[in-house]
């Protein structure tokens, strides 16, 4: 048996420990049928022409962990923010972990999928956000609304500031010789309202783990979304991250992707505007070596005159490594005074690494401003020489301009906390110290 045959088989197994009479019982099994339809997606379809999920998909994944497994602080502690104090949502195989999680109701919602999608107090923001803007169409985000039960829920009511960051962590223990997930997260950020998200996917050992998450994301009118995905996972791990963004009216989303670690990760991040004068922001680093591949899919969907949106991705790719950009802009007829900008820069480092970037204008309004573009390239001989020639070794030298090279979005961090982190695994992926104060 596939994994195809197996996960929709084991629908059947799933709908016994859920309520079938709910109001999903109809998008749920809509989504499994859609699934079994189209099934996994191969590199004849467009969108996945350089990514093949093939050799991943021979593992004999367990769909539903056997028993539930407790890890300690200590032994996570370094994956977490500690710096400074945050709200968390952790799950350990799946499972919410309550002893490593810190959850509020006071003034915001920081709680379980599993809850929101079964209490009655939350049954009119589900019904009027769940499963409103993922992918009808996409097998990958429809097999995770059918088995979608458990995973952040997030709402921060109009005129409400976070007032601590949330941390989403999924923690693999590796106690299944092969273990599939698929969390589900739900974050509405009100009118007004702020709020910044850290999430990350971490394996504790070496066996493999395939993650299919999805995140519906709800920004408010002018409300500010700052989130952050951390991917530095270990060689075994593939993730499969599906995110939507809707925006309203002068609202402000960002989500800075960084691509550190794991074996296959493919990102699909999707934009729709509804209102005008806001504006998008997606920045992403990806450093990559052995085989490891990352693939960033994104849309950002300019519906509405007057909007924003910038694109920023930095790539370095050493040993055999293989990166991929599709970025897609979208500009409809009604998308008038637009200003789009996206780009996507490259460096080799090695001559078996790899690029496939393919940016993507699609405009049918006349009066825009909108740009792409795409550059790869290696090391800047010239300035190598001048630091060298200054006494910088060689070594030093190619990392401090490499992260001179990724030094913009590093910049665009707003958690300093955050910020020292993400410098200190650049540092680590490049092999030096650079000299930082962490």
């Amino acid at each position: 048996m596939d994994l195809k045959e197996k996960l929709v088989s084991s629908f059947m197994a799933f709908e016994e420990r859920v309520d079938v009479h709910s109001d999903l019982h109809d998008i749920r099994t809509n989504a499994i049928k859609n699934f079994e339809n189209k099934g996994f997606p191969t590199k004849k379809e467009e969108a996945w022409k350089y990514t093949s999920l093939n050799a991943i998909l021979k593992n004999d994944f367990t769909v539903f962990p056997k028993q539930e497994n407790a890890i300690e602080f200590n032994q996570v502690k370094k994956y977490f923010l500690h710096e400074i104090d945050t709200y968390k949502l952790v799950f350990i195989d799946g499972v919410f972990s309550s002893h490593l999680s810190s959850t509020t109701h006071d003034g915001i919602d920081v709680c379980l999928m599993s809850s929101a999608l079964t209490k009655p107090k939350y049954k009119m923001v589900i019904d009027t956000y769940f499963n409103q803007i993922a992918s009808k169409d996409d097998s990958l985000t429809s097999l995770n609304t059918a088995f979608a039960i458990e995973g952040a829920f997030i709402n921060i009511p109009k005129k409400k500031v976070a007032d601590k960051p949330i941390e989403i962590m999924y923690f693999s223990t590796g106690n299944e010789a092969a273990l599939m997930v698929q969390p589900r997260n739900l974050v509405i950020v009100g009118e007004n309202s702020h709020v910044q998200i850290i999430e990350r996917h971490q394996s504790l050992n070496e066996n493999p783990v395939l993650t299919n998450s999805v995140t519906e994301i709800f920004a408010q009118k002018r409300a500010i979304v700052d989130y952050y995905k951390i991917q530095n996972d270990n060689s075994e791990a593939n993730l499969v991250d599906n995110t939507y963004v809707s925006q309203q009216q002068e609202s402000h989303a960002y989500v800075h992707t960084f691509s550190f670690g794991g074996n296959l990760t493919r990102n699909n991040l999707n934009f729709y505007h509804f209102g005008e004068r806001l504006t998008s922001t997606l920045n992403g680093i990806s450093i990559l070596n052995d085989k490891q591949h990352v693939d960033h899919y994104t849309l950002v969907n300019h519906a509405q005159p007057n909007c924003e949106s910038f694109q920023d991705y930095k790539g370095i790719f050493s040993d055999r490594s293989t990166g991929v950009f599709n970025g897609k802009v979208l500009v409809e007829k009604e998308a008038q005074k637009t200003n789009a900008f996206q780009k996507s820069n490259n460096i080799l480092l090695s001559d078996k690494a790899t690029i496939n970037a393919k940016p993507q204008l699609e405009i049918f309004a006349d009066d825009v401003k909108c740009s792409h573009g795409c550059t790869v390239g290696q090391l800047d001989e010239t300035a190598m020489f001048y630091m060298q020639s200054r006494g910088i070794p060689k070594k030093e030298a190619k990392a401090l301009l490499m992260y001179a090279f990724s030094n913009a979005v590093i910049e665009s961090i707003k958690i300093p906390e955050l910020k020292q982190r993400i410098t200190k695994i650049i540092a680590t992926k490049l092999g030096v110290n650079l000299g930082f104060d962490l």
